[in-house]
Protein backbone atom coordinates (compact mmCIF):
# COMPACT_ATOMS: atom_id res chain seq x y z
CA UNK A 1 0.00 0.00 0.00
CA UNK A 2 1.28 3.62 -1.01
CA UNK A 3 0.70 5.71 2.30
CA UNK A 4 -0.06 9.30 1.30
CA UNK A 5 2.18 11.81 3.04
CA UNK A 6 0.61 14.67 5.45
CA UNK A 7 0.53 16.97 2.30
CA UNK A 8 -1.49 14.49 0.08
CA UNK A 9 -3.72 14.23 2.88
CA UNK A 10 -4.99 18.02 2.68
CA UNK A 11 -5.16 17.33 -1.77
CA UNK A 12 -8.05 14.44 -0.62
CA UNK A 13 -9.62 16.55 2.20
CA UNK A 14 -9.59 19.79 -0.22
CA UNK A 15 -10.70 17.36 -2.92
CA UNK A 16 -13.37 16.61 -0.50
CA UNK A 17 -14.86 19.52 -0.27
CA UNK A 18 -14.60 20.67 -3.88
CA UNK A 19 -16.61 17.43 -5.35
CA UNK A 20 -19.18 18.10 -2.63
CA UNK A 21 -20.06 21.38 -3.91
CA UNK A 22 -20.09 20.24 -7.19
CA UNK A 23 -22.29 17.45 -6.41
CA UNK A 24 -24.65 20.10 -4.91
CA UNK A 25 -24.00 22.30 -8.16
CA UNK A 26 -24.78 19.18 -10.92
CA UNK A 27 -27.70 17.74 -8.93
CA UNK A 28 -28.84 21.38 -8.80
CA UNK A 29 -28.73 22.31 -12.08
CA UNK A 30 -30.60 18.79 -13.22
CA UNK A 31 -33.55 20.12 -11.09
CA UNK A 32 -33.89 22.99 -12.99
CA UNK A 33 -34.14 21.47 -16.07
CA UNK A 34 -30.66 22.41 -17.13
CA UNK A 35 -28.05 20.29 -19.05
CA UNK A 36 -24.66 20.48 -16.79
CA UNK A 37 -21.61 20.80 -18.69
CA UNK A 38 -18.63 20.37 -15.89
CA UNK A 39 -15.24 21.77 -17.85
CA UNK A 40 -12.75 20.54 -15.10
CA UNK A 41 -8.79 20.11 -14.74
CA UNK A 42 -7.66 16.85 -14.01
CA UNK A 43 -10.03 13.56 -13.91
CA UNK A 44 -10.48 13.31 -10.24
CA UNK A 45 -13.46 16.07 -10.73
CA UNK A 46 -15.46 13.19 -11.54
CA UNK A 47 -16.39 12.03 -8.31
CA UNK A 48 -18.34 15.65 -7.71
CA UNK A 49 -19.80 15.42 -11.29
CA UNK A 50 -21.40 11.81 -11.22
CA UNK A 51 -22.44 11.97 -7.52
CA UNK A 52 -24.88 14.98 -8.16
CA UNK A 53 -25.78 13.89 -11.40
CA UNK A 54 -26.87 9.87 -10.21
CA UNK A 55 -28.54 12.01 -6.88
CA UNK A 56 -30.52 14.11 -9.04
CA UNK A 57 -31.78 11.36 -11.45
CA UNK A 58 -32.57 8.90 -8.67
CA UNK A 59 -34.48 11.64 -6.53
CA UNK A 60 -36.68 12.47 -9.65
CA UNK A 61 -37.33 9.25 -11.11
CA UNK A 62 -35.72 6.56 -8.62
CA UNK A 63 -33.64 5.48 -11.33
CA UNK A 64 -30.01 5.26 -11.99
CA UNK A 65 -26.98 6.82 -14.65
CA UNK A 66 -25.03 5.36 -17.19
CA UNK A 67 -22.00 6.39 -18.13
CA UNK A 68 -19.92 6.72 -21.10
CA UNK A 69 -16.07 7.22 -20.22
CA UNK A 70 -14.19 8.37 -22.81
CA UNK A 71 -10.92 8.15 -22.13
CA UNK A 72 -7.22 6.90 -22.69
CA UNK A 73 -6.87 6.04 -19.15
CA UNK A 74 -8.59 3.77 -16.71
CA UNK A 75 -8.67 5.68 -13.63
CA UNK A 76 -9.64 2.23 -11.57
CA UNK A 77 -7.16 2.67 -9.37
CA UNK A 78 -8.07 2.70 -5.25
CA UNK A 79 -5.21 4.28 -2.61
CA UNK A 80 -4.14 0.96 -2.27
CA UNK A 81 -3.48 0.10 -5.52
CA UNK A 82 -2.47 3.14 -7.28
CA UNK A 83 1.46 2.95 -8.25
CA UNK A 84 1.75 6.76 -7.41
CA UNK A 85 -1.34 8.21 -5.07
CA UNK A 86 -2.59 10.35 -7.67
CA UNK A 87 -6.05 11.38 -7.50
CA UNK A 88 -6.86 11.55 -10.94
CA UNK A 89 -6.34 7.88 -12.03
CA UNK A 90 -9.08 7.00 -9.18
CA UNK A 91 -12.29 8.63 -9.54
CA UNK A 92 -14.07 6.08 -11.73
CA UNK A 93 -13.56 2.98 -8.72
CA UNK A 94 -14.25 5.16 -6.51
CA UNK A 95 -17.65 5.54 -9.05
CA UNK A 96 -17.94 2.03 -8.57
CA UNK A 97 -17.88 1.36 -4.94
CA UNK A 98 -14.27 0.07 -5.06
CA UNK A 99 -12.94 2.24 -2.41
CA UNK A 100 -10.51 1.74 0.53
CA UNK A 101 -9.65 4.76 1.91
CA UNK A 102 -12.10 7.86 1.69
CA UNK A 103 -11.43 9.91 -0.96
CA UNK A 104 -14.14 12.35 -1.41
CA UNK A 105 -16.48 11.92 1.53
CA UNK A 106 -19.33 11.64 -0.44
CA UNK A 107 -21.37 8.04 -1.24
CA UNK A 108 -19.66 6.52 -2.93
CA UNK A 109 -21.26 3.68 -5.53
CA UNK A 110 -23.01 5.61 -7.55
CA UNK A 111 -23.00 4.05 -10.56
CA UNK A 112 -23.73 0.09 -11.57
CA UNK A 113 -21.27 -1.50 -13.05
CA UNK A 114 -22.90 -3.00 -16.02
CA UNK A 115 -24.08 0.72 -17.10
CA UNK A 116 -20.48 1.79 -17.43
CA UNK A 117 -18.68 1.36 -20.63
CA UNK A 118 -15.32 2.70 -21.36
CA UNK A 119 -14.19 3.52 -24.71
CA UNK A 120 -10.66 4.42 -25.90
CA UNK A 121 -8.68 3.48 -23.48
CA UNK A 122 -4.75 2.68 -24.66
CA UNK A 123 -2.64 3.27 -20.93
CA UNK A 124 -3.16 0.92 -18.06
CA UNK A 125 -2.49 -0.63 -15.04
CA UNK A 126 -2.65 -4.46 -14.47
CA UNK A 127 -4.13 -3.86 -11.08
CA UNK A 128 -7.18 -1.60 -12.78
CA UNK A 129 -7.78 -4.31 -15.54
CA UNK A 130 -7.97 -6.59 -13.29
CA UNK A 131 -10.56 -4.84 -11.35
CA UNK A 132 -12.88 -3.83 -13.96
CA UNK A 133 -12.82 -7.27 -15.42
CA UNK A 134 -13.76 -8.67 -11.96
CA UNK A 135 -16.74 -5.80 -11.26
CA UNK A 136 -17.97 -6.93 -15.15
CA UNK A 137 -17.31 -3.00 -16.39
CA UNK A 138 -17.15 -2.83 -20.37
CA UNK A 139 -14.06 -1.79 -21.67
CA UNK A 140 -13.34 -1.07 -25.55
CA UNK A 141 -9.75 -0.45 -25.84
CA UNK A 142 -8.08 1.24 -28.86
CA UNK A 143 -7.08 -2.02 -30.77
CA UNK A 144 -10.77 -2.69 -30.60
CA UNK A 145 -11.78 0.50 -31.80
CA UNK A 146 -9.15 0.62 -35.16
CA UNK A 147 -11.02 -2.77 -35.85
CA UNK A 148 -14.61 -1.88 -35.35
CA UNK A 149 -14.99 1.78 -35.93
CA UNK A 150 -15.61 4.59 -33.09
CA UNK A 151 -19.50 4.36 -34.49
CA UNK A 152 -20.12 1.01 -33.48
CA UNK A 153 -18.14 1.39 -30.35
CA UNK A 154 -20.54 4.29 -29.20
CA UNK A 155 -23.35 2.80 -30.36
CA UNK A 156 -23.19 -0.26 -27.94
CA UNK A 157 -21.34 2.32 -25.22
CA UNK A 158 -24.61 3.69 -25.34
CA UNK A 159 -26.79 0.25 -25.03
CA UNK A 160 -24.87 -0.05 -22.09
CA UNK A 161 -25.29 3.01 -20.67
CA UNK A 162 -29.30 3.52 -21.36
CA UNK A 163 -30.03 -0.14 -20.47
CA UNK A 164 -32.12 -0.02 -17.37
CA UNK A 165 -31.33 3.54 -16.36
CA UNK A 166 -33.11 7.02 -16.22
CA UNK A 167 -30.12 8.67 -17.98
CA UNK A 168 -26.56 8.80 -18.92
CA UNK A 169 -23.52 11.25 -19.07
CA UNK A 170 -20.51 10.98 -20.96
CA UNK A 171 -17.12 11.62 -19.38
CA UNK A 172 -14.29 13.17 -22.03
CA UNK A 173 -10.93 13.15 -20.97
CA UNK A 174 -9.18 14.97 -23.87
CA UNK A 175 -6.37 12.88 -23.49
CA UNK A 176 -8.04 10.06 -25.52
CA UNK A 177 -7.78 12.53 -28.49
CA UNK A 178 -4.39 12.03 -30.67
CA UNK A 179 -1.53 14.30 -29.13
CA UNK A 180 -1.20 15.90 -32.88
CA UNK A 181 -4.72 17.51 -32.38
CA UNK A 182 -4.94 17.85 -28.46
CA UNK A 183 -1.20 17.97 -27.06
CA UNK A 184 -2.36 20.41 -23.77
CA UNK A 185 -3.24 17.28 -21.95
CA UNK A 186 -1.53 16.16 -18.55
CA UNK A 187 -0.75 12.93 -19.48
CA UNK A 188 -0.78 12.84 -22.85
CA UNK A 189 -0.57 9.56 -24.77
CA UNK A 190 0.91 7.78 -28.56
CA UNK A 191 -2.49 7.22 -30.70
CA UNK A 192 -5.93 8.02 -29.55
CA UNK A 193 -8.81 8.87 -31.83
CA UNK A 194 -8.48 12.15 -34.41
CA UNK A 195 -10.70 15.00 -33.21
CA UNK A 196 -13.40 15.49 -35.66
CA UNK A 197 -13.94 11.77 -35.60
CA UNK A 198 -14.69 11.96 -31.61
CA UNK A 199 -17.01 15.47 -32.63
CA UNK A 200 -18.93 13.16 -35.18
CA UNK A 201 -19.49 10.53 -32.59
CA UNK A 202 -20.24 13.13 -29.73
CA UNK A 203 -23.15 15.06 -31.62
CA UNK A 204 -24.55 11.78 -31.91
CA UNK A 205 -24.85 11.01 -28.43
CA UNK A 206 -25.37 14.55 -27.58
CA UNK A 207 -28.91 14.20 -30.03
CA UNK A 208 -30.48 12.11 -27.50
CA UNK A 209 -32.79 13.07 -24.52
CA UNK A 210 -31.64 10.40 -22.19
CA UNK A 211 -28.51 12.53 -21.61
CA UNK A 212 -28.14 14.01 -18.18
CA UNK A 213 -24.88 15.08 -18.05
CA UNK A 214 -21.21 16.62 -19.66
CA UNK A 215 -18.21 16.52 -17.96
CA UNK A 216 -14.81 17.46 -20.33
CA UNK A 217 -11.93 17.31 -18.44
CA UNK A 218 -7.76 17.23 -18.65
CA UNK A 219 -6.94 20.50 -20.23
CA UNK A 220 -3.87 22.32 -19.55
CA UNK A 221 -3.91 26.00 -20.75
CA UNK A 222 -0.25 26.61 -19.88
CA UNK A 223 0.49 24.08 -22.94
CA UNK A 224 -1.00 25.36 -24.76
CA UNK A 225 -0.19 28.75 -26.72
CA UNK A 226 -1.42 28.69 -29.78
CA UNK A 227 -5.13 27.31 -28.34
CA UNK A 228 -5.08 24.04 -30.79
CA UNK A 229 -6.43 22.15 -28.08
CA UNK A 230 -8.90 24.77 -26.99
CA UNK A 231 -10.40 24.54 -29.89
CA UNK A 232 -10.40 20.44 -29.93
CA UNK A 233 -12.51 21.27 -26.08
CA UNK A 234 -15.10 23.84 -27.56
CA UNK A 235 -15.56 21.69 -30.61
CA UNK A 236 -16.48 18.82 -28.28
CA UNK A 237 -18.27 20.42 -25.98
CA UNK A 238 -20.31 22.05 -28.36
CA UNK A 239 -20.64 18.41 -30.63
CA UNK A 240 -22.38 17.44 -27.43
CA UNK A 241 -24.70 20.57 -26.38
CA UNK A 242 -25.72 21.46 -29.60
CA UNK A 243 -26.95 17.74 -30.54
CA UNK A 244 -29.18 17.79 -26.95
CA UNK A 245 -31.94 20.56 -27.90
CA UNK A 246 -31.75 23.10 -30.47
CA UNK A 247 -33.48 25.75 -28.05
CA UNK A 248 -30.60 25.20 -26.13
CA UNK A 249 -28.87 28.23 -23.96
CA UNK A 250 -25.65 28.43 -21.89
CA UNK A 251 -25.42 29.24 -18.46
CA UNK A 252 -22.31 29.64 -16.60
CA UNK A 253 -22.30 29.18 -13.27
CA UNK A 254 -18.94 29.02 -11.60
CA UNK A 255 -18.33 27.15 -8.45
CA UNK A 256 -17.75 29.80 -5.23
CA UNK A 257 -15.45 28.60 -2.83
CA UNK A 258 -16.10 29.08 0.99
Amino acid sequence: MLRPAPDERRRRAALSRLCGLLASTVADAMRRGQLPCVLGGDHSCAGGTWSGAAKALHAASGGGLGLIWIDAHMDSHTPQSSHTGRLHGMPLAWLLGEHDDPLYGLASGVLAPRNVCLVGVRSFEPEEEERLRRLGVRVILDEELARRGLDAALEEALAIAEAGTAGFGISIDLDVVAPQDAPAVGTPVSGGLRAGELARGVARLGARPQLAALELVEYSPRLDADGTTARVAVDLAAAALCGASEEAQVVAEPLERH
